[in-house]
């Protein structure tokens, strides 16, 4: 896992390398430094390494013997999924159904939607520069 340090000294090298102009290296450099004192280049650091903390979870949760934790978030996003669909049936019937419910479920479903696939998206995409 790259440290702050490491990242700013990585931009360093990279605008030293790729700005041959000192006006415009200087100014670059100055950038650099304003974005690791506003804290961006720690909240960076910070999605980077919960990403990395995300895909060991699940790379264990794999590699265990236990049939629940290789399955319950697949069996998770099945029951919101059939759930909202149970819902979504019910209000089509004209059975009546609390709106806040049909909101949460879907909202939940969202979120486990993008963890699913946004998640791996994301991880394929890192890969995929990584390999260059």
């Amino acid at each position: 896992m790259l440290g702050l340090d490491a990242i700013l000294n990585i931009g360093g090298k990279l605008i030293d390398k790729l700005i041959p102009d000192p006006e415009a290296k200087a100014k670059a450099q100055l950038d650099l430094a304003t974005l690791a004192q506003n804290g961006e280049l720690a909240q960076l650091q910070a999605d980077v390494s919960e990403q990395q903390d995300v895909t060991k979870r699940l790379q264990a949760d794999m590699m265990s013997d236990s049939w629940l934790s290789k399955n319950i978030r697949p069996m998770t996003l099945v029951f919101i999924l059939m759930t909202y669909t149970t819902f979504a049936m019910m209000s089509a019937w004209d059975i009546e159904v609390n709106n806040n419910y049909v909101e949460l479920l879907g909202q939940w479903g969202m979120l486990i939607m993008s963890f699913y696939f946004g998640g791996r998206t994301l991880e394929k995409i890192m890969d995929m520069k990584g390999k260059k």
